[in-house]
């Protein structure tokens, strides 16, 4: 599988359970994997987390500054199929107004136009007063999973010293 990463997978990892401070080893697991191909962001995450100023926007704009894709040709056109999703499923226009301003549709875009499996802390709702990434997600079959469910999935191990 091809994952890609939503802001909240990195901005929680910082400030929660693998803080670039005292677990190092998940980010340099996402940069292993990212060069395997395997695990990647878009542009408009990277531009969230450069709004910050602490350690992860250094460590987006230095050694994780490759796990951020350039939207290309293909996510352009499938903007149009997660536009019509949302507009086809009962939001409000308020909320389908702001999916459409920010990061979240273009990751979603990008994830269906490269078969990437979404990552996010997100949780589905329903609710018409707010668009989720995993509500979209299924409603155009795009794989959604959680960053431990990838974890798994990918048997990513975190060890002390020579442990085995």
């Amino acid at each position: 599988m091809k994952y890609l990463l939503d802001a909240n997978v990195f901005m929680a990892a910082n400030n929660l359970h693998y803080g670039l401070d005292f677990c190092p080893a998940f980010w340099d697991w996402l940069i292993m994997s990212n060069a395997q191909q395997k695990v990647f962001s878009i542009e408009k995450v990277g531009n969230e987390i450069s709004a910050g100023d602490d350690a992860l926007t250094e460590w987006a704009g230095g050694p994780g500054q490759h796990l951020f894709l350039n939207p290309d040709a293909e996510v352009l056109k499938s903007m149009a199929q997660v536009s019509q999703w949302v507009e086809k499923n009962n939001y409000t226009p308020a909320a389908a107004n702001n999916f459409l301003q920010v990061a979240d549709y273009w990751l979603v875009s990008h994830a269906l136009a490269h078969s990437l499996v979404v990552v996010t802390h997100e949780k589905p709702a329903d609710t018409p007063l707010k668009v989720k990434i995993p509500n979209v997600c299924v409603g155009l079959n795009i794989k959604v999973l959680t960053p431990f469910e990838m974890l798994r999935h990918e048997r990513a191990r975190f060890v002390l010293g020579n442990a085995t």
